[in-house]
């Protein structure tokens, strides 16, 4: 049975992660690691052990690897590309200085190691429609080259010391459960939410900014499958592209209006958002993933927003 500490549970994808990952092997078997201030709670807190684990600590980690023997880390802690942007210092800190450590912690004590790596990995020279699995990765964030750094530093890791470093370049993430944390692709949750409400919708985008986007139920089995693929069938390991549909803003708020046609949606580009999303690829090509550990989403636009509207409205 594994034993398996989230770092960042608390966090968008970390925070259901960790509940899903308590259904499949046991909640005492899920270790969720959070940083002062943000500690579990409700079932999350009481679902499983917690345990302080700030990736800025790399004593803190080995800490808990060692008092629950843990032997797979999913290291989930990061800023989002927007508020990355404005303090790129701590972004680098979090991103880079901690992963380095999380990775010194795996390879003394054997543990595998998840880092998600993300489309902002790309740039505006990457081929931009069903961009390939290997291509340029020139991006002009701070975001996005955490990213890039973030793959070839367990890639490193793996070539030289034999650590199970894998990933996968989530594309934006729709959720009803978390709410929108500061990420370019956060649009895409807040119109749900301001759709429900009845409320109109300031969207930050232009029309025509097509970028990838995956249900979190998909995400999340993502990221589960691929740690538990076949090492042998894997050719690349950080990181694979991953996909299940591409829109552009005017497709969502169309998809959402056939459920509440009252619904209404005006432009107000952000510079910043906008910027950052000019960058990014439209669609991913994610081959590599299909072929090497038989990767597939089950969510597509229509049945996201679906299931979506419904889970929002139970809340209301």
């Amino acid at each position: 049975m594994k034993n398996i500490l989230v770092i960042g549970s608390t966090g968008q994808i970390g925070s259901e992660l960790t509940r899903e990952l308590r259904n499949i092997y046991g909640g005492s078997h899920v270790v969720a690691g959070y940083i002062a201030g943000h500690e579990p709670k409700g079932e999350l807190r009481d679902g499983g052990p917690m345990a302080l684990a700030d990736v800025t600590r790399p004593e803190d980690i080995a800490r808990v690897v060692e008092r629950y023997d843990v032997d797979t880390v999913y290291n989930l802690a990061a800023l989002l590309s927007v508020v990355a942007e404005q303090k790129p210092l701590l972004a680098w800190k979090i991103g880079i200085d901690g992963l380095l450590g999380v990775l010194e912690v795996a390879r003394e004590h054997g543990c595998a190691v998840f880092t998600p790596s993300s489309i902002g990995s790309f740039g505006p020279t990457t081929p931009q429609e069903h961009t390939p699995q290997d291509t340029i990765q020139r991006p002009k964030t701070i975001y996005g080259i955490s990213k890039v750094t973030t793959e070839l530093l367990s890639d490193y890791y793996y070539n030289k010391y034999g650590v199970d470093t894998r990933s996968v370049r989530f594309p934006g993430i729709i959720s009803h459960v978390t709410l929108p944390g500061g990420g370019t692709t956060d649009y895409a949750v807040d119109i749900y939410y301001h759709a429900v409400r009845g409320d109109r919708f300031v969207c930050p985008l232009k029309p025509g900014t097509r970028l990838d986007m995956m249900y979190m139920p998909d995400a999340l089995r993502a990221a589960i499958e691929l740690m538990e693929a076949n090492p042998d069938r894997l050719v690349h390991r950080n990181s694979f592209n991953v996909t299940a549909m591409s829109f552009a803003p005017e497709t969502i708020y169309e998809e959402i209006r056939r459920h509440l046609p009252g619904f209404e949606m005006v432009y107000q580009p952000d510079p910043l958002k906008q910027s950052i999303a000019d960058s990014w690829p439209n669609s991913l090509d994610d081959t590599c993933a299909q072929r090497e550990w038989n990767w597939k989403p089950r969510y597509d636009l229509a049945m996201t927003t679906e299931d979506m509207l419904e889970n929002l409205k139970r809340k209301q």
